[in-house]
């Protein structure tokens, strides 16, 4: 059972605001997919790959949870705009300048607790599947990557391949079977 009281598995769809073209492309195709076998998607509203995300999870008719670090956040209108000092605290130690960065900075960053964790932070993802360039932990989403590491997420980074293509097909499906995500009907 999730936080919102269903059993439907979640999925955390996260990445870089400058992820390429192609790689948008597969996220869209990839979101559709995972909207259509009943995971929920939890995203985070950031332009780029959290939005392509949560785009496709929309045309496919899916269900999400979209974390906003404050209302109406890239003018996205989830209602789950409520950042707990826990996903704070949860953040903290993989940001070596914490204490440097006004509230508004550390909202954005702890709102990636909930994307990965549910709202009562209680609840993991059944994986993640992102992009950041080159497969780096890098920035926000590389912070990200950090905690879902930390709380034994399985993680698909997209930008691992990027450098091959044509392997992300097959990747990508080796993944999702080795989690018990369906893919048989899966077309990249």
């Amino acid at each position: 059972m999730n936080d919102n009281g269903s059993s439907a598995p979640c999925y955390s769809g996260i990445g870089a605001k400058d992820t390429p073209p192609a790689m948008m492309a597969i996220i869209d195709k990839i979101g559709v997919h995972m909207a259509r076998h009943g995971y929920i998607l939890r995203s985070g509203g950031a332009e780029g790959a959290s939005t392509a995300f949560e785009q496709a999870c929309d045309r496919a008719k899916g269900k999400k949870e979209i974390y906003l670090p404050w209302q109406a956040f890239n003018k996205n209108r989830s209602m789950l705009y409520t950042v707990p000092d826990r996903a704070m605290s949860i953040v903290r130690e993989f940001n070596p300048v914490w204490s440097t960065q006004n509230e508004a900075s550390r909202k954005v960053q702890a709102r990636y607790a909930m994307v990965l964790l549910g709202r009562n932070l209680a609840h993991p993802s059944a994986c993640v599947i992102c992009y950041t360039k080159e497969g780096k932990l890098k920035g926000g989403t590389g912070q990200a990557l950090q905690v879902a590491q930390k709380h034994g997420i399985p993680v698909f980074n997209l930008g691992a391949f990027e450098s091959e293509p044509a392997s992300i097909d097959a990747k990508i499906r080796e993944f999702m079977a080795a989690h018990s995500i369906p893919c048989d009907d899966l077309v990249l």
